[in-house]
């Protein structure tokens, strides 16, 4: 061994073999073929090549031409993804080749679930608008929405048998079959809206395709409910018997009242009365009338005068009566002919409208009357439907199983003898399907009292349509077209179960959607003087929406609702999309953007720990966008990546997708904020005048504030700037008592065209050259609306203040009064005007409503009062122990107030915040005699002080606001000099 290494230990190799046997030639690595040519034409069986017996060739090899092993290709073959990566260039935690994760964020069929009707019926259907009803069901949390789609989805779907499969606590869970959002499952309440399309059979047997969409009852997702109902021709209001009308609902019905949208009610959980409250039938019967007319008071105060037409009552056919849990579901005329059945010579219609109100029966003579007239008469719904139900629960609840078999044989219901022994709960299901059967009577109320697509086509062409209702595509969509140029309106996106791309939801309102369809997708900023809100993009794919499945199809027709494929990338919040050419090549127009209840006031601000993670996240704030229909997203001035919501349960859902479906990143949230505006309180103490840059032009405004209820006007719509101008004065001549001269001469909203706040021209033409001012109106607009998006206090919007322009001087040469020049100008000229005319700062206020137990509410005061909160009104609910308050707590005070109500009232309150209004901060914000001490909560009159320091520092901008910096110079120290500013 000692020969192998020199005096150095360097390695100088074995020497010769001393045997004289043979020595076996080893191959080495040039001996191999790894040319892929040669290795095909040697027919791949070629193993190793024979020893060259003349000797290595001389022949000069360069390095990078030399191979001494094979690659990965060539070993793996060129069908196999090959990666050489070095040790250090990933985490030893982070695999060199990943595994394919299919990643699934909602709950899904893995194939179509068996339904007890053709699928292909269901597509015939739709050719039929007559036959066809698309319906919303709106409801406040927890009153059993969703409880009532799973009974219809019971009726439909053979998935009784899985379902008996379940074991443990996954037995007793409630099937929630429209909840597939995963964080839907794990907090038991819907955040998105679901629809299905179910065919449903009326009394008489005939067949009805329902399009019904569930939707959140909670109310910071009452953005979904609006986005729902613009889609449908009627709505469901689904009231707990127990809690009565509640703050969606409330909001549902006013919006729908206002939208022309025709009602009906399910009272639900009427077995409430009877098992919770143990209410005797007589007392029952005014309870159920108590939420009806909870319902119509509501109505009467939306419209007053309108009331009595809108009203819904259940001998009309419009009120149904549900248990959701228990699966039935009955309305007056459905019960009517239940008794119609067993004795032929019943006449359903008569006995209906006898049903409800001040009617008695008297049981001896056996007649109807006003008044009990014997002993013992009672109202006739507590007689023939209340009393039957609740005798009919008494028997299933209490009696043996050999006396209720003979109870129930009396009635024509069979049991098997195994079902006798079932849970009460099991047992109590069983009676109740058997006794009232299919929910053939919620049908009738639908089919009766909510209008079919066709007929419902003229309120969404008057109501939404932006474009002249006398064209052919107006005549398509009025009558419900199938063969009509395709027009659709998509209000909703629903992401794909790996959350990777959208599915967009709409109506189809003319023609029809077949996959591969060229179409224009119109977005919400889309005019036919501007048309870069448009793109053309291809329908990959078109399905019936099912929830937990999509039915793929080949072509949905008008009147009925559609999920397509591929068309999501240029939709952000809503759109209208129509054919690449209409009839007599006629303009395309949009159908207008989705109108909320409330505003987003809720704010965070978000950025990625890891710095380098910023595109992702961007990306993520653009899916929420989407997902969302009433979150906003925008950057600061000073960097920030804002996130605004309705409340706190909606941000977190927000978030919660953010970090795990969207963008998959790590989030640092801000502490919570609140939206702010600027306001004024007085007009202007002076004319206050800007001066361009090239010393040519001179603009004089004034500021004031708005009449009461002009910026709420504006915002819903009653007024539009866009209108003639003739349309807009009177509005305000009549409702505000403008004379012509300033009605006429009012520019501008801003800082849009539903903005709270107006630009008007107060100038004279004997001192103004008007020729001149109209042709720089749209620049002076421009520049209002600049202002009146960043106000100069904290450069939050501006609201309810009129800006007057009260000279102005123009330089005869239009090259010197520019964009350039005069829109900062005006914008300067807002500021100064604005901050010399008492500025204030406004903050949003919740409405919040409690219900509690009685001796909870005491709680409710303590936690209001230490938030700058108050009571409005506190009631019992009647015919509950429960206590319903009323009150009123600014936004920036109510984060964590539910966790601390619930915490002093031990659990036995819940409550609901939305959006109530504006409110004027108390305090000036430009009170520099205020003094700040850190970690010390601002006294009352030094809110207003304490928000605008802290807003300015949190943007980054400049301690104090100074009027100097928008006045002109010799304008400042006159008044300086005069004494009117201070500083």
């Amino acid at each position: 061994m000692d020969d192998l290494y020199d005096e150095f230990g360097n390695y100088i190799g074995e020497p010769e073999s001393e045997s004289d046997e043979e020595q076996t030639a080893v191959p080495t690595a040039d001996a191999y073929v790894y040319d892929e040519e040669e290795e095909e034409e040697a027919g791949h069986d070629q193993q190793l090549m024979e020893v060259d017996e003349e000797g290595p060739s001389n022949a000069v090899v360069l390095h990078e031409d030399k191979q001494y092993y094979p690659t990965a290709q060539q070993v793996y073959g060129a069908d196999v993804e090959t990666m050489v990566q070095e040790e250090d260039t990933q985490p030893l935690s982070q695999p060199i080749i990943a595994p394919v994760v299919q990643k699934k964020f909602t709950l899904e069929e893995t194939d179509l679930p068996p339904v007890l009707y053709s699928r292909d019926f269901m597509a015939d259907i739709m050719n039929y608008p007559d036959q066809v009803r698309n319906i919303v069901l709106v409801g406040d949390l927890h009153h059993g929405k969703t409880a009532f789609i799973d009974m219809l989805v019971m009726e439909t779907h053979a998935i009784q048998a899985r379902l008996d499969r379940r074991v443990g606590k996954k037995r007793d869970e409630q099937l929630r079959y429209t909840d597939t959002h995963n964080l839907e499952r794990e907090r038991g309440l819907s955040i998105k809206a679901s629809a299905m399309s179910l065919v449903l059979q009326t009394t008489k047997g005939k067949s009805n395709l329902v399009n019904v969409i569930d939707t959140p009852g909670h109310v910071n997702f009452a953005d979904e409910v609006a986005a729902s109902l613009r889609l449908a021709d009627g709505a469901i209001l689904v009231v707990d018997v127990v809690e009565g009308v509640q703050v969606t609902t409330e909001l549902a019905i006013k919006h729908a009242v206002l939208e022309d949208l025709p009602l009906t009610l399910v009272i639900n959980k009427v077995d409430r009365l009877i098992l919770e409250l143990k209410l005797p039938p007589s007392d029952a019967y005014f309870k159920l009338k108590h939420v009806v007319e909870e319902v119509n008071t509501i109505i009467e105060n939306t419209v007053p005068g309108r009331g009595e037409k809108l009203r819904l009552s259940p001998e009309k056919g419009n009120v149904a009566f549900a248990c959701s849990t228990m699966g039935w579901c009955f309305t007056l005329p459905s019960f009517a002919k239940m008794y119609a059945s067993n004795y032929p010579g019943l006449s359903s219609d008569d006995f209906t409208m006898r049903l409800w109100g001040d009617i008695f029966f008297n049981p001896r003579s056996r007649k109807f009357t006003r008044k009990g007239i014997e002993e013992g008469a009672k109202r006739s719904f507590v007689s023939f439907v209340l009393e039957p139900i609740y005798k009919l629960y008494s028997h299933a609840l209490s009696e043996s199983p050999e006396d209720l078999k003979e109870t129930l044989g009396s009635l024509g219901i069979e049991l098997k003898p195994s079902q006798y022994k079932t849970d009460a709960k099991e047992l109590l299901c069983l009676v109740c399907s058997r006794f009232f059967g299919p929910c053939s009577g919620f049908v009738d109320m639908v089919v009766d009292h909510i209008p079919s697509p066709a007929d419902g086509a003229n309120r969404f062409l008057d109501r939404f349509y932006t474009g002249p209702t006398d064209t052919k595509t107006a005549a398509a969509i009025r009558d419900c077209d199938q063969d009509g140029p395709l027009i659709l309106h998509v209000t909703k996106l629903f992401n794909t179960s790996d959350a990777s791309a959208f599915y967009a939801f709409c109506r189809v309102l003319s023609g029809t959607v077949r996959p591969g369809q060229q179409v224009r997708v119109l977005g919400e900023g889309y005019t036919m003087e501007d048309e870069e809100d448009m793109v053309t993009a291809t329908v990959s794919d078109v399905w019936i929406s099912e929830a937990r499945y999509n039915v793929p199809t080949s072509g949905v027709p008008a009147g009925n609702f559609a999920l397509l494929g591929g068309i999501d990338n240029s939709i952000v919040k809503s759109a209208t999309v129509v054919a690449p050419k209409l009839p007599e090549n006629e303009d395309a127009y949009i159908f207008r953007p989705v109108k909320h209840f409330f505003e987003s006031v809720f704010k965070v601000a978000v950025e990625p720990i890891n710095p380098s993670e910023l595109p992702k996240m961007l990306d993520g704030l653009r899916k929420i966008n989407k997902s969302y229909p009433l979150v906003t997203t925008k950057v600061e001035e000073s960097g920030e990546h804002i996130i605004l919501g309705t409340g706190e349960l909606y941000m977190d859902c927000v978030l919660h997708d953010l970090r795990r479906l969207y963008a998959e990143i790590e989030l640092k949230v801000s502490d919570p904020v609140t939206r702010f505006c600027e306001t004024v309180v007085e007009a202007s103490a002076i004319k206050c005048y800007a001066i361009t840059p090239n010393k040519k032009n001179k603009i004089t405004m004034v500021a004031e504030p708005l009449d009461d209820g002009i910026a709420e006007d504006i915002e819903s719509g009653k007024v539009n700037i866009k209108d003639p101008i003739r349309k807009v004065a009177k509005f305000f001549e009549d409702h505000y008592g403008y004379d012509l001269i300033d009605s006429r001469n009012i520019w501008a909203f801003g800082p849009d065209d539903m903005g709270p706040n107006i630009l008007q021209n107060d100038t004279l033409p004997s001192d103004v050259d008007q020729k001149l001012l109209r042709g720089v109106r749209e620049t002076i607009r421009q520049g209002f609306s600049w202002a009146a998006r960043e106000g100069p206090l904290c450069e939050e919007p501006i609201r309810n203040t009129k800006f007057k322009i009260t000279d102005v001087s123009l330089a005869s040469e239009a090259i010197f009064r520019g964009g350039g020049q005069i829109i900062p100008t005006a914008r300067r000229a807002c500021y100064s005007s604005f901050l010399m005319a008492n500025p204030r700062l406004m903050e949003p206020v919740y409405s919040c409503r409690v219900i509690g137990a009685a001796d909870a509410i005491k709680g409710v005061y303590t936690v209001l009062a230490k938030r700058r909160g108050h009571v409005l009104q506190e009631e019992p609910i009647a015919g509950t122990p429960l206590y319903h308050v009323k009150g009123q707590i600014p936004v920036i005070d109510s984060f964590g107030f539910e966790t601390d109500l619930r915490i002093h009232t031990q659990g036995q309150a819940t409550v609901s915040l939305v959006f109530d209004r504006w409110q004027t901060v108390p305090g000036d914000p430009l009170d520099k005699d205020i003094k700040l001490r850190p970690l010390e909560p601002a006294s009352a009159q030094a809110t207003a002080r304490d928000f605008v320091l802290k807003t300015r520092r949190r943007k980054g901008l400049a301690e104090d606001v100074t009027v100097s910096k928008f006045l002109e110079p010799e304008l400042f120290k006159s008044l300086k000099e005069s004494g009117i500013l201070d500083s």
